[in-house]
């Protein structure tokens, strides 16, 4: 469990508790011995304790000079024998001080160099020791922080750097359609168009939030394996079955498209009764993702600009997104291409 320090009251709270525990210890410690060798008047007693009082502010400055000058200035550095001489002037600078304020709050009584080493220094060392600890954890945690703040960051640019590219592989395919249908002359460029451009529509304006409704992106995905029925007829023999659970699961724009474009790019022409079987169905917030196409083993492709950007970049998304709530595989067997995502919807 990580402490956010950058809470007020945290940081508040923990200092609190610091200093129950100094101020408490010391006296334990030095059950015996804290006691004044003399019977005391009700002024004297009085008195021992108005001292008492005020050591607790030097204290909590010497806490507070080691945690915000020596540490930082002497002992990260490794100039340790600088911080020993700032280690040793501190607690002189604290017997000094409780020398000063011993002869004004109590003059009738001699002052004892031996007495008040022998009580203050525990509470030196343990002043000191939760001072260094205290400080250490808390910039680790602060460091730990930074650390995890800059790789968010880097990811929140990759991701978009990894969106960037399916923009333009998207539209190069998009091209490459309309310019199929040009060619065939087909009644349904008009239609196709349109539909193409609902689909633009949704890729440039509504794909820059997180993630977006899981049903919305299967409606796109429709209307994508919709396009290549249009553009391929009864030479593909394409099967689609989707089956989503709830309509409020979400999902990474964008992320199941490029296993379906790489399945009509490699799955169809010189291949003997091609066929795209698409299945995608969720069930207790898992989505299980299927997409299988045949290939011919003998064709050898000529690669184009565009090759090789889908997967490798909806493989890395996965990684960054879902990290270790989901499992893709993708292997060749018989024939066949086979796709098979599993990814936990919610984290």
């Amino acid at each position: 469990m990580t402490i956010n320090f950058s809470k007020k009251w945290i940081k508040v709270t923990l200092h609190i508790l610091v200093w129950v525990v100094l101020i408490t210890l010391p006296y334990i410690i030095n059950l015996n011995r804290s006691r004044p060798p003399h019977q005391l008047t009700r002024f004297q007693e009085l008195q021992f304790l108005r001292l008492n009082f005020i050591s607790y502010f030097y204290w909590i400055a010497i806490f507070y000079l080691n945690s915000f000058v020596l540490i930082p200035k002497f002992f990260y550095p490794k100039k340790y024998i600088l911080y020993a001489l700032g280690f040793i002037c501190s607690l002189l600078l604290a017997i000094v001080i409780h020398a000063i304020l011993f002869k004004i709050l109590l003059p009738d009584f001699s002052f004892n160099l031996g007495r008040t080493l022998w009580f203050n220094t525990p509470t030196f060392l343990l002043t000191m020791a939760a001072s260094t600890a205290f400080t250490m954890i808390a910039d680790r945690i602060l460091e730990e922080k930074r650390t995890l703040q800059r790789e968010q960051e880097n990811m929140k640019t990759e991701l978009s750097f990894l969106r960037s590219q399916i923009s333009p592989h998207f539209i190069f395919n998009v091209l490459n359609n309309i310019v199929a249908l040009v060619r065939l002359k087909s009644d349904e460029l008009e239609p196709t168009v349109i539909k193409l451009s609902g689909l633009m529509q949704y890729m440039l304006y509504e794909t820059d939030e997180e993630k977006v409704s899981l049903k919305t992106e299967t409606e796109y995905l429709q209307a994508y394996i919709d396009l290549q029925k249009q553009r391929f007829g009864k030479k593909v023999d394409i099967e689609t079955h989707i089956d989503i659970e709830s309509d409020f699961d979400e999902i990474e724009p964008m992320l199941l498209i490029p296993f379906i474009e790489n399945a009509f790019k490699h799955g169809v022409g010189m291949i003997e009764n091609p066929q795209i079987l698409i299945n995608l169905k969720t069930e207790d917030d898992i989505l299980t993702f299927e997409v299988k196409n045949k290939f011919n083993p003998e064709k050898n492709e000529i690669k184009d600009p565009s090759s090789g950007i889908g997967l490798p970049n909806v493989t890395r998304r996965l990684n960054l997104l879902y990290k270790n709530q989901h499992q893709l595989n993708i292997d060749k067997t018989n024939n066949w291409y086979n796709v098979s995502l599993t990814l936990k919807l919610t984290t």
